[in-house]
């Protein structure tokens, strides 16, 4: 059993029609037929949407998107259309809310890999392949890969775990061509944002997109390139041979499986709330990967 510790009832608003609630956003349509995605402060760890929010963590989530997506713009299209507040929203929506298209989704999770670690060093410990791609002798964890690799998974409901497919199914899914274009567009995203966060002391070693379709053409969407959907390491500190220091939640799950906790992960039991200094760790990462990759003050 996992998922929501305490799901949340979504706000009600005049003219919005509530959607979905996601492990982070909640997702309306309003009267045009757009799409609104509130980016709230909640955490995820272990398939478990934890009790405990991280202040400021869905603005700047949103903000570092919307960042990134001004500079991918000649590689991919977004869905975003405005980041005005709706009629109505409560002030607390501000600066974490985005207006976007309403698109075809692709039913994958669009990963790239740059080093080996995860989900990914588990598999190669075992066939030396990552989702069927094999790769050489001698890597460990935190490796850097001779090149590149997209690696999809499977989208999972709240509480379940994305499951790593290869490259033949994806296609087998969503068909040959669309497989193509979603392999080339996560691989030129992802080395742009390499490219950008290694000029700023930063290594992105993974990360995972989601795509759609408006009509013929394939727009990223959600959110991208941000501590919640990648692994950033701080360059300085990178050795390969061990768990890297990161930018994201590393503290929270690091906590969760202590002996402070007093959670055992595999029972059924839901994890308890996150002590304050856990909560305060958390925000100085988001912020300080913000920061560093920005080059601005957040405030």
């Amino acid at each position: 059993m996992s998922g929501f510790v305490e799901k949340p009832e979504p706000i009600q608003v005049p003219g919005l029609v509530h959607l979905h609630t996601g492990k982070v956003r909640e997702l309306y349509r309003n009267e045009a037929g757009d799409l609104v995605m509130v980016a709230s402060d909640r955490i995820s760890a272990y398939d478990w949407v934890l009790p405990t929010e991280i202040p400021d963590k869905g603005r700047i989530l949103t903000q570092l998107s919307l960042w990134w997506f001004e500079r991918l713009a000649d590689l991919a299209p977004n869905h975003v259309l405005s980041t005005d507040l709706p009629e109505g929203a409560p002030a607390d929506w501000a600066g974490r809310t985005l207006i976007c298209k309403s698109l075809q989704m692709v039913p994958v999770e669009c990963v790239a890999r740059g080093y080996l670690t995860g989900s990914g060093l588990a598999e190669y410990k075992e066939t030396r392949t990552v989702c069927g791609l094999a790769l050489p002798e001698g890597l460990t964890d935190g490796s850097e890969l001779p090149a590149p690799i997209f690696t999809p998974a499977t989208k999972a409901a709240v509480g379940e775990h994305d499951e790593n497919v290869s490259y033949e199914e994806v296609a087998r899914q969503v068909g040959a061509d669309t497989a193509a274009r979603l392999r080339q567009a996560t691989l030129a995203v992802y080395s742009r944002g390499r490219d950008i966060a290694r000029e700023r002391g930063i290594i992105l070693a993974d990360t995972k997109f989601e795509f759609g379709f408006d009509g013929d053409e394939l727009v990223l969407a959600d959110e991208v390139l941000t501590a919640d959907s990648s692994r950033f390491w701080p360059a300085d500190q990178w050795q390969p041979g061990r768990a890297q220091p990161s930018y994201d939640k590393q503290f929270v799950r690091d906590w969760l499986t202590s002996p402070e906790s007093g959670w055992d992960r595999g029972s059924e039991q839901p994890p308890p709330a996150l002590p304050q200094q856990v909560v305060d760790a958390t925000r100085a990462k988001y912020v300080e990967a913000y920061e560093r990759l920005t080059g601005t003050s957040w405030s």
